[in-house]
């Protein structure tokens, strides 16, 4: 058994209505990562200095030593840059949530003063600011709860949001399992929160950003100017909010450090960009925690459901054996394929059993042709088709055939078998009465070797009627 872990379906080609608040075509929400003072430093015990996200091009950790210029970078965060950033957002009325590293908000407390004075959001971005990836589970797990005790003991109450960013292949299943936090955003795959299974709970995420990000000012390809991450917030909202006024409403998400948009060149494009959604009707700017609320509220998870993609085999048959008329072997092969989320729902699934259908002979296929019964035929006036059958037959009206119609799609059905060797199929939910008997006429003439095709497509067609209707 093959399966691949992998959700590349998502919300799907419809995604729900949010429901925003106050009606909102786009909800703008700014979050400001306060690291200063919890990032690599032998000072914190650390093997090397830091060499993330400064204006130092092409930086690389010193083993061993302190690095005064990147230090220096990081220091001016905290005393310039966020106080620059604060008078921005409190004088704009619009809050922002804060991924605190711990150890950083411990060395800030004039700064956590200031963030709560402010009614914003503190939620947490790990212990320190370190990467993640090669740690073991067991330590990593270790960090996650000393970084909630020590966030809790600074903050004066525990986070509600994780973000850690320099992340490991555990650390969204790893904070989940704490089962302390009413989001995580360690993901950057959609434009809408979403619900995710973790063991025998549900954990709502909160997609990040790495785009409308100001980090690229620091990487490349990045920003520049001011006015070059203006301009592509700009795009992005105005993208956004065209979907919103057309029914399609979503979330912008835009991420900020303080030693990075706090200098004065690179935060005048923010004040422009703010500048530029508050003159725009239905914009909801809130906190992620507010995200949070209103998702649970409007969007609680659904109760859990059989997921195809995680059925033993005998299940996986019986549920869907029956599927390709009289020919569980499809289902059978198609268990062995690799599957995954996006098999789940019924496209996946009927591509999945369309793909064990296609690669298998074309005895086999035959075969399948063969277990179809005849449309109105004496298995249908036996009342002996299978529900699915019935149901289909009677959708188009062939359950309630007049005398004369009757015979005219006995004798269509002897010679089609005749002809072709197999009964005439067609997906009877995609067309009425009239239009069966005119394709009926129309591909009784065509040469064997084509409606042999035509035949097999209209069994996957058929399968996938029937799993829209299962799934």
């Amino acid at each position: 058994m093959q399966r691949y872990p992998r959700d590349m379906i998502g919300h799907g080609p419809d995604r729900p209505d949010p429901r925003w608040p106050g009606d909102a075509k786009v909800a703008v929400q700014f979050v400001l990562n306060y690291e200063e003072g919890g990032e690599n430093n032998i000072l914190h015990g650390d093997t090397a200095s830091e060499g993330f996200l400064s204006d130092i091009s092409g930086a690389q950790p010193w083993p061993g030593e302190r690095h005064w210029n990147m230090e220096s970078i990081y220091e001016y965060g905290a005393r310039a840059g966020f106080w620059r950033l604060h008078r921005l957002f409190t004088a704009a009325k619009v809050p922002v949530t804060i991924y605190g590293v711990a150890q950083a908000l411990a060395r800030s407390p004039e700064q956590v003063e200031a963030m709560k004075d402010a009614g914003w959001e503190l939620a947490s971005h790990g212990l320190k600011w370190i990467e993640h990836r090669g740690m073991p589970e067991e330590e990593e797990r270790a960090q996650i709860a000393e970084a909630i005790r020590l966030h809790t003991e600074v903050v004066g109450e525990p986070p509600r949001g994780w973000y850690t960013g320099r992340c490991s292949m555990n650390t969204v299943r790893l904070t989940a399992e704490t089962g302390a936090l009413d989001y995580i955003s360690d993901t950057y795959d959609d434009d809408l929160p979403y619900w995710l299974r973790v063991g025998d709970r549900d954990q709502l995420v909160i997609p990040y950003t790495l785009e409308a990000n100001d980090m690229r000012f620091a990487a490349m390809p990045g920003w520049v100017t001011g006015e070059h991450f203006f301009q592509y917030l700009k795009d992005a909202f105005d993208t956004l909010y065209a979907e919103g006024m057309a029914g399609r409403p979503a979330m912008m998400s835009v991420g900020l450090h303080c030693r990075l948009i706090g200098r004065p060149g690179k935060i005048a494009g923010l004040k422009r960009f703010l500048d530029y959604i508050a003159a725009f009707e239905g914009v909801w700017t809130p906190r992620r925690i507010d995200v949070a609320e209103h998702w649970a509220s409007e969007h609680p998870p659904a109760a859990p459901a059989e997921r195809p993609s995680r059925m033993p085999a005998a299940r996986f048959i019986e549920r869907f054996g029956g599927v390709y008329e009289h020919s569980p072997w499809v289902a059978e092969r198609a268990f062995d394929l690799e599957l995954g989320p996006a098999h789940d729902r019924p496209a996946g699934l009927a591509n999945a059993l369309a793909r064990a259908f296609r690669s298998a002979s074309h005895e086999e296929r035959l075969g399948v042709l063969r277990a179809h019964p005849d449309l109105a035929g004496k298995l249908a006036a036996a009342k002996r088709l299978t529900g699915e059958s019935t149901a289909e037959q009677a959708s188009a009206g062939l359950d309630a055939l007049t005398d004369a119609e009757r015979t005219r799609f006995t004798e269509l059905n002897e010679a089609y078998v005749a002809r072709h060797g197999f009964p005439f199929i067609i997906a009877v939910r995609d067309h009425d009465k009239a239009g069966i008997l005119q394709a009926f006429e129309r591909r009784l003439d065509q040469d064997s070797e084509t409606e042999f095709a035509e035949a097999c497509r209209q069994v996957e067609r058929i399968a996938r009627l029937r799993l829209e209707t299962m799934i």
